[in-house]
Formats: structure tokens, C-alpha cells, sequence
């Protein structure tokens, strides 16, 4: 069995800026993994590599066990699903939610006028009714509210049953309700739960014989530890690199420079990396996360992470961060 995920000292510039450096990262089937870090870091830019939409600079990138770069990416691209804002932007506003549903078929933006069975039709309305919001298909997209589009895009992500299903920052711009709504069905999701007529890939574990797909992997890509259900274990925590790595990577490329309103100069930020991948328990320390925020922090666990929250006491409890002192 292949591993979901095997990215190798991945470099990857835009123009003259390096965004992220020195990034390895492995994702074995069925597991659940968070990646953490600060807004800025480069969560988004591997975030595309992982969805097959970017290319790194240097490095190798391997999902479900093609190469980026060897493989046409469209051959296995609906074998992958992605939910994310970035996303739902790509849509025209006119859409109707049950065709952009529809549309990860084909692991396409542009397909809504091509034919499709009854049965294509009927899962995609079984995903919106198992997330509570079938009564959206024959509206606009521009007329759902965050929440319902958030949702729309993860009922899209899992509409082929992907063996990779990515996450990123879902609970963007919803309200206390909204984002509980979600988390809880992140949960799930994790748990392998939230299927439609029972199928998941390898839902025995390992390969499931009938389909040949392996065990799901889930990504989600968060910087808010309230956001992380109890159900994902894993972790990859995103930082800088470190400043003499950083003065390397300028001088192979030429200090890349912005000149502010004031006249003065201001280099580029350090690009990203992996500083932690493994056990989420011991990941999330007071002493880690203090670094990586630049201020001092206490990091909890307990049933309720926050004032409000529709945790229910699942699995170890829910992450909380707050200023020390």
C-alpha cells in the first residue's frame, strides 16, 4: 500500500521569493492529519501541490503514488477532494450548488452542460441532504451563506469518494454555530461516518477489494487549534526556517526586495517549512507554539476549548491556546 502522501525536500519559488523550503512530509493510508501554522506561512502553496494543482520548483511530490510532473494529473485528480475557499471562488456565482456538486466528477470547474447519469444526480443530492442543505440545489451560489457554501464544497470534495480528502481552513468566515456545524462533521468525516450508501474508500481498512482504493486520508488545514476535532492525531506544524537557511536561499536567488511607501527597504519574510510532523499530542506544546506566535502561550485540552462549544466530550477534547500570564 502506497502512502497518500510523500513529499521529499520540496523547494518552491514564485518569481524571485522563496515561499517554502526544505519541506518532507509523509501521509500514510487512512490517517488523519492536521497542518498547522501561522497565516503567511505557505499553507495554501502546499496545500496546491498536495491537490495537484502546483508544481514544486525542486523536490518531488508523490499523491496516491504518482509523481507530479510524470503522471497527467487528470488521470488521478478525482481520486482527490478538495474543499476550500480559494475554491468555491473559482465557481461562477450563478451556479446552480448541485451542479458544482456534480462537477467533481470530472474534477472539473466547467462541465455543468455535460451529460450525467440519474445516479450522479442522486449522490450528489444524498450529500447535500446529509449535510442539511438539500433544499439549495436548484438556487445560485451567490444567494448561500458562507456556511451553506462551505458545505456545498465539502459535499463536492467527498462526492467521488476520494482515498485523499483535503480541508483547508473550512470554517472560514462562520459564526460560532456555523463553525460547530462544521467541526463536528470533520469529526465524523474522521471517523468515516459521513458516507453516502455506505461507501469509503478501504472501509475495512487497508484496500477495499471490490473498489481497489485504499484507505481514505484526511487533511485538514487549520490555524486555529479550537478548530481541530479530537477525532485527527496527527500533526505537521508549518514555521519559518532559520535565519542563516533563509540568508542562503536569498543568495542563490538574489536578495528579492520591496520598497515601501517610506523609502526604506523590507526583505521578504523567511520562506515556510515543516518544523514538527508526528503525534499531535506531543506537537501542540505551550513551549512550541510560543515560538512559533512569537509570544507566550499556555496550550490546553479539555472537553470545551472555547466558551461555546458543541464538542459533546468526543475523544480527548478540543485545543485551546491563550496568552500566558
Amino acid at each position: 500500500m502506497v502512502n497518500s502522501i510523500d513529499i521529499h525536500n520540496v523547494l518552491f519559488r514564485r518569481s524571485r521569493r522563496t515561499i517554502l523550503a526544505d519541506v518532507s512530509l509523509s501521509v500514510g493510508a487512512g490517517e488523519n492529519w492536521v497542518l498547522f501554522g501561522p497565516n503567511g506561512i505557505g499553507k495554501s502553496t502546499l496545500v496546491s501541490m498536495m491537490s495537484t494543482r502546483l508544481f514544486p520548483t525542486s523536490g518531488t511530490v508523490d499523491i496516491l503514488g504518482n509523481r507530479l510532473g510524470r503522471v497527467n494529473v487528470f488521470s488521478y485528480r478525482s481520486r482527490i477532494g478538495l474543499a476550500s475557499g480559494a475554491l468555491n471562488r473559482d465557481f461562477s456565482p450563478l451556479s446552480d450548488p448541485l451542479d458544482v456538486v456534480v462537477s467533481a466528477v470530472d474534477a472539473r470547474l466547467d462541465n455543468y452542460y455535460d451529460a450525467y447519469d440519474s445516479d450522479v444526480y442522486e449522490r450528489a443530492r444524498c450529500l447535500l441532504r446529509r449535510y442539511g442543505i438539500e433544499y439549495v440545489a436548484g438556487k445560485k451560489m451567490y444567494k448561500l451563506s458562507e456556511g451553506e457554501r462551505t458545505r456545498v464544497a465539502i459535499c463536492r470534495a467527498l462526492m467521488t469518494s476520494p482515498e485523499l480528502l483535503i480541508l483547508d481552513e473550512p470554517t472560514t468566515g462562520l459564526d460560532l454555530g456555523g463553525r460547530e456545524l462544521v467541526v463536528s462533521a470533520l469529526g465524523e468525516l474522521a471517523r468515516g461516518d459521513q458516507e453516502v450508501n455506505g461507501e469509503r474508500p478501504g472501509q475495512n481498512g487497508g484496500r477495499d477489494d471490490a473498489s481497489g482504493r485504499q484507505a481514505r486520508s484526511t487533511i485538514l488545514v487549520t490555524h486555529r487549534l479550537e478548530e481541530i476535532p479530537p477525532e485527527f492525531d496527527h500533526i505537521a506544524i508549518l514555521g519559518h526556517v532559520s535565519e542563516s537557511r533563509a540568508r542562503e536561499l536569498e543568495a542563490e536567488v538574489g536578495a528579492s526586495e520591496e520598497i515601501p511607501a517610506d523609502g526604506g527597504t523590507v526583505l521578504n519574510p523567511a520562506p515556510g517549512t515543516i518544523i514538527y510532523t508526528g503525534s499531535i499530542e506531543e506537537g501542540l506544546t505551550s513551549e512550541r507554539l510560543s515560538d512559533l506566535f512569537g509570544m507566550k502561550l499556555e496550550v490546553r485540552r479539555g472537553p470545551a476549548s472555547v466558551s461555546a462549544s458543541a464538542d459533546g466530550g468526543r475523544g480527548g477534547g478540543r485545543w485551546s491556546a491563550f496568552v500566558a500570564g
